[in-house]
């Protein structure tokens, strides 16, 4: 059985163009042949801004949506999230997302597929490393960062270059490893 990997669309702005270069990405990662993955949309599951009365760390979640945000995190062995840059930050919709849950993060391999203007999001993809790590995700340097995206976009297809696959197989290469490595963890996560 291949191991699940959740690949999340992470903005959820009207006018993005996340959903299409999540879709390039689902596409590689399934002739990549390692994952059984899947596309997570944020903009679908609608996450309110953080409304349980307790703490993550606590699991003692009151909301139907929370609830159904764990079962869906705590089955991924590892995940990507498809990132724009705002303000040098991930969207305020995947820090809301993240800060949902606690133990169901822990020990998850995470790389980032991030797009911008001339950083290709790389700022975000930084800051989105660290808060990763302070909820015992394992973010992986290997990434795929995609300047001036527009150029790449026709008729809402992104149309992906040589260096993008590159970087793509980069990041799930490494990513296989790193999921077989904390599958033991990740059981334990699931025992929860």
């Amino acid at each position: 059985m291949l191991p699940r990997l959740q690949i999340v669309i992470a903005s959820t702005r009207p006018g993005r163009i996340g959903p299409a270069i999540a879709h390039w990405f689902h596409g590689f990662a399934i002739k990549h042949g390692q994952f059984d993955a899947h596309l997570v949309d944020l903009a679908d599951i609608g996450l309110p801004l953080y409304d349980e009365p307790n703490h993550p760390m606590r699991r003692q979640y009151t909301k139907d949506h929370t609830k159904a945000f764990s079962t869906l995190v705590k089955a991924a062995d590892a995940t990507v999230f498809v990132s724009p840059e705002y303000n040098y930050s991930p969207p305020p919709s995947l820090v809301n997302a993240i800060d949902y849950l606690f133990w169901e993060w822990q020990y998850m391999p995470i790389g980032v597929v991030s797009y911008g203007g001339v950083s290709g999001g790389l700022r975000a993809a930084q800051a989105l490393r660290l808060m990763a790590s302070t909820l015992k995700m394992v973010p992986l340097p290997e990434g795929v960062a995609l300047p001036n995206v527009f150029t790449q976009i026709k008729d809402g297809v992104f149309a992906a270059n040589e260096l993008n696959e590159q970087g793509a197989a980069a990041l799930l290469n490494e990513m296989q490893k790193w999921t077989s490595a904390l599958a033991g963890l990740r059981a334990g996560i699931r025992a929860l």
